[in-house]
């Protein structure tokens, strides 16, 4: 992308904060692990043309989501696709208070720390705001990622009959967890989406006898 990567010693303060919490090893007890869910609602699909319109995110300790530790910002649109906005709502000109680029992923770093990141397509979300980080000339995310439509193919029967598909929606997990849709396509709605799938597939994953960590990020 032709970018421009500052060296580390010209990093900012806030990012060299979070890169810090990256020095100590990660719990081998799944329970004491931190969980941030997120989401992204963006101008389109292309990480080098498209923008993120804001980000949605919450947090899972011990199996539990913690609703006072909510996040959810909106950024200021530089550029604009009308043809998106049926998708998304957010107008260019909206009634909510939008923040810079840089001072979003300030924001999002701080939230974040070193939790581990869950997404459902998370290729998707996590390339877009790594794109937006070396924008800024900052690195790429260091967070360990979990993808909900990957693991979830892991609580699926196979058999000879039926066969999984490759991919599944995010209306698809709600419909067979019976979540409600009711913010859908807002990111703050879907990260909550994703949340509640998250814990119904590893509720049910645990049933197995080799669950761990490593086996929701093979």
């Amino acid at each position: 992308m032709g970018l421009f990567k500052k060296s580390n010693t010209n990093l900012p303060e806030f990012w060299k904060t979070y890169e810090s919490q990256f020095k100590k090893p990660i719990s081998k007890d799944f329970d004491e692990l931190t969980f941030v869910v997120l989401d992204t609602e963006t101008t389109g699909f292309s990480f080098d043309e498209d923008r993120i319109l804001s980000i949605g995110a919450l947090k899972i300790k011990k199996e539990t989501v913690s609703v006072q530790e909510v996040f959810e910002i909106y950024l200021e649109q530089e550029k604009f696709n009308k043809d998106s906005v049926h998708v998304h709502g957010l107008l260019k000109h909206g009634q909510r208070v939008c923040i810079s680029e840089i001072s979003a992923l300030e924001k999002f770093l701080d939230y974040v720390e070193n939790s581990i990141i869950v997404a459902h397509h998370a290729g998707f979300d996590l390339g877009m705001l790594n794109s937006a980080l070396l924008r800024n000339g900052l690195p790429k995310l260091k967070n360990t990622v979990i993808d909900t439509g990957v693991i979830y193919r892991k609580t699926l029967i196979k058999s000879y009959l039926v066969q999984p598909k490759t991919n599944y929606t995010l209306d698809e997990l709600a419909e067979k967890f019976a979540i409600s849709k009711k913010d859908r396509h807002t990111a703050l709605g879907d990260a909550y989406i994703t949340a509640v799938a998250f814990l119904k597939i590893v509720s049910r994953l645990r049933e197995k006898k080799n669950f761990s960590l490593k086996m929701l990020m093979s």
